[in-house]
């Protein structure tokens, strides 16, 4: 089981980058997904959360409008859009996944699996 993340990268300020997470060893479509970022000093952040079949959406405020997550169940993999990122957004970013539904705020307990991270840098 496990959930393989790419798409972080060093980006301007107002730049837009597209995360992607996969999954092997499960079928995601049972599992609703979500995205969670942590940077240096602070505590992880629930930032996005989509149900299993991608009916239902959650945004944190500070992303509200700059992001947009979606999933793809016949590729087994997710997506984070990232748009306008601001200096703020500078973190790791892990996709994750739950049986439980998408709940808000969202909570690192939660969720049962976990992708490794990936950076996503905004500097000028």
């Amino acid at each position: 089981v496990q959930l393989q993340a790419s798409g972080g990268g060093l980006v301007q300020p107002g730049g837009s980058l597209r995360l992607s997470c996969a999954a092997s060893g499960f079928a995601l479509v049972y599992y609703a997904i979500g995205w969670f970022r942590q940077a240096p000093g602070k505590e992880r952040e629930g930032v996005s959360c989509i149900s299993s079949g991608g009916g239902s959406t959650y945004y944190a405020d500070s992303v509200k409008g700059r992001l947009t997550i979606s999933r793809d169940n016949t590729k087994n993999t997710m997506y984070l859009h990232m748009f306008s990122l601001k200096i703020e957004d500078t973190a790791v970013y892990y996709c994750a996944a739950t049986p439980l539904g998408i709940l808000a705020p969202m909570k690192s307990y939660e969720y049962e699996y976990w992708g490794q991270g990936t950076q996503v840098t905004v500097s000028s």
